[in-house]
């Protein structure tokens, strides 16, 4: 047991996509999540950072991308997060299914998985994504956004991540003691390495789930693969108490760093999968209004005097709107 505050459950996900208007295009437009802030990568600014999330950039909504136009095809494997799942309402797969042959979309067949309705589908670099059917509550804490997908179909946020993992054991150690309850295993269907798949719980209504599956299949960063997947420690203090908690588990955990939009902690969890620690504050809103999110290239702290520069370096990307 641990004196953190068990997390909630996914604050985002972040992956590695190629061109950055077709990343826009497909995240916008087919999938219809809002483009809530436009920004760079703070480790390399010569490359975009965008957040795709739900109508207010609610934490565990986001979906993040690096655009490296210039890396090469990625191979996702052992040590990474190789599945990123989304809610989506009950009943409305029928609906996906048909957008998805509107827009030539590569779909598989749906798959049962602890009682639910999986639909898997890759995103235009390759990136394996699951939509999952569900109960969204009349209190569930997500704002759909509404321009290119109905309410009634729009995604809710996260539903879950898989790791695949050489040697699952340390980490559902560090899940547990994250405050992750293990609620199931089941054996894997066919189209993922692995013989069984356990199912960790968090504590909140969403981006709950964290599926472990062990894989040696080799991997490879790059396009159309995850870079980090973050979870949420809603305050410095919630986040400061889970950072020492991790620390027994053998991990190097960095010092806080700031994100802008949220505070970080970064470490590799004992297969390698990159994880965060990521507070809920100050948020999206912090330095747009909510009706202008995304509407401008932000560009945080010292970014800011150096405008001219980053701008000319970065490709020309035009926002979808609806007709």
């Amino acid at each position: 047991m641990t004196d953190a505050t068990p997390t909630p459950g996914i604050h985002h996900v972040t992956a590695v996509a190629g061109d950055p208007q077709q990343n826009m295009d497909f995240w916008v437009e087919t999938l219809g999540l809002r483009l809530v802030k436009r920004s760079i990568n703070q480790d390399d600014p010569s490359t975009y950072h965008f957040f795709f999330a739900d109508a207010e950039g609610t934490p565990g909504t986001s979906m993040t991308f690096f655009p490296w136009e210039n890396l090469q095809q990625g191979q996702v494997g052992t040590g990474q997060v190789s599945r990123t799942a989304f809610r989506v309402p009950e009943g409305s797969l029928d609906y996906w299914e048909d957008r998805f042959d509107e827009y030539g979309v590569d779909y598989h067949d749906r798959v049962d998985r602890f009682g639910e309705t999986v639909l898997p589908f890759r995103d235009p670099d390759g990136l394996p994504i699951e939509l999952v059917e569900v109960e969204i509550p009349d209190d569930d804490p997500t704002v759909p956004w509404t321009e290119f997908v109905p309410e009634e179909s729009a995604i809710r946020g996260f539903h879950s991540v898989t790791l695949w993992l050489a040697d699952p054991h340390q980490t559902k150690e560090l899940l547990r003691t994250m405050g992750l309850e293990e609620v199931g295993t089941e054996e894997s269907p066919g189209d993922t390495p692995g013989d069984e798949r356990t199912r960790f719980a968090a504590t909140g209504p969403v981006g709950k789930y964290v599926d472990v599956l062990p894989t040696i299949e080799g991997s490879r960063q790059g396009h159309g693969t995850v870079h980090h997947v973050a979870f949420q420690t809603p305050t410095d203090e919630d986040q400061a108490a889970m950072r020492k908690a991790v620390s027994t588990h053998s991990v190097r955990p960095t010092n806080q760093i700031n994100r802008h939009w949220f505070r970080s902690v970064y470490f590799r969890e004992p297969n390698g999968v990159l994880f965060e620690l990521a507070t809920s504050g100050p948020g999206y809103t912090s330095d747009e209004p909510l009706d202008e999110l995304g509407e401008t290239l932000i560009l945080p702290g010292k970014f800011g005097g150096q405008r001219e520069q980053i701008e000319a370096g970065l490709t020309d990307v035009t926002i979808p709107r609806k007709e």
